[in-house]
């Protein structure tokens, strides 16, 4: 199920670009985005946030540029009184479907959750996990529901003084149940989407 039109932007999502989908094939450009979402940083600030070399945080940097991921801002002096660009997100990747749920590509979003999880403060994290057993129906209502709620989310402007948060909604078929019917109801599911 593609997720529902962007509130943020007013318009349906598009599918990536290869372009697109390619600069974000990377974890580390998924925290990127993230991180100049409420503050322009620059490329050795990013850098040391991440715990990266400046120069291949560089080649990241350049590439979500250049798909317009993240924009310069304003030039500023660094302490040294050097030239410091500083960037921003713009928030287009609200606005895409990356690739198939099945590439390397789509789950470098999942690389990028699970290391952002590791580096929030432990009483801090709130989850829940289920392991469900419901009807095409139930499912297609649990699936809309959970995305229109992180649609909502997305359309609140930032709370002055309000606290960073993130979200990672993730509905996905049981290995067990493909183990157990070698398939069969992987195929159907994607046979009867497939067919509307």
């Amino acid at each position: 199920m593609a997720r529902p039109a962007s509130k943020q932007s007013g318009r349906p999502r598009r599918a990536a670009t290869r372009e697109e989908a390619r600069a974000l094939s990377h974890p580390d450009r998924w925290r990127i985005i993230r991180l100049t979402l409420d503050e322009a940083l620059t490329n050795k600030e990013l850098a040391e946030r991440l715990g990266r070399d400046p120069a291949s945080m560089l080649h990241h940097v350049r590439t979500l540029v250049t798909t317009g991921f993240i924009e310069a801002q304003e030039p500023r002096r660094g302490a040294r009184g050097a030239k410091e660009i500083p960037y921003r997100s713009t928030g287009k990747s609200w606005t895409l479907e990356v690739g198939d749920p099945t590439d390397d590509q789509a789950l470098a979003i999942v690389d990028a959750f699970r290391a952002e999880l590791l580096e929030s403060p432990p009483d801090e994290r709130r989850w829940a996990r289920l392991g469900l057993r419901l009807t095409p129906e139930q499912r297609d209502e649990l699936e809309s529901r959970l995305f229109a709620l992180a649609e909502e989310a997305a359309t609140w402007s930032p709370a002055e003084g309000g606290e960073p948060c993130a979200l990672f909604v993730a509905l996905h078929a049981r290995p067990d149940a493909y183990r157990s019917t070698r398939g069969g109801a992987r195929s159907t599911r994607r046979a009867k989407k497939a067919a509307s």
